[in-house]
C-alpha cells in the first residue's frame, strides 16, 4: 500500500456570487479541485467549464483551474 500524503486546501468557485468556500484533503491542487466539484455544485459557463481557486491552507499557495465539466481536461485558469 503506498502512503499517500494528504494536505487541507481551501476552494470556492471563481465566479461572482461563488458557493461558501469548503476545506478539503486531498493529495494535490488538482485533485482538491476535484473533489470541490464531485460534491459541491458549480455553475458552468457557457462553453461548459467551471472554475475553482485552491489554496494549500499549510503553505497559502494558490491556483485556479478551468475544469470541462463534460470531458473532464483540466487547465489553468486565463
Amino acid at each position: 500500500m503506498t502512503d499517500v500524503q494528504t494536505r487541507l486546501f481551501r476552494v470556492h468557485a471563481r465566479h461572482p456570487g461563488a458557493p461558501h468556500t469548503h476545506v478539503v484533503t486531498e493529495a494535490s491542487f488538482e485533485a482538491a479541485a476535484v473533489a470541490y466539484l464531485e460534491v459541491w455544485a458549480c455553475e458552468a459557463t457557457e462553453d461548459g467549464t467551471a472554475s475553482v481557486v485552491v489554496r494549500d491552507l499549510a503553505s497559502g499557495h494558490e491556483h485556479c483551474f478551468r475544469l470541462d465539466l463534460d470531458t473532464g481536461v483540466m487547465a489553468p485558469c486565463d
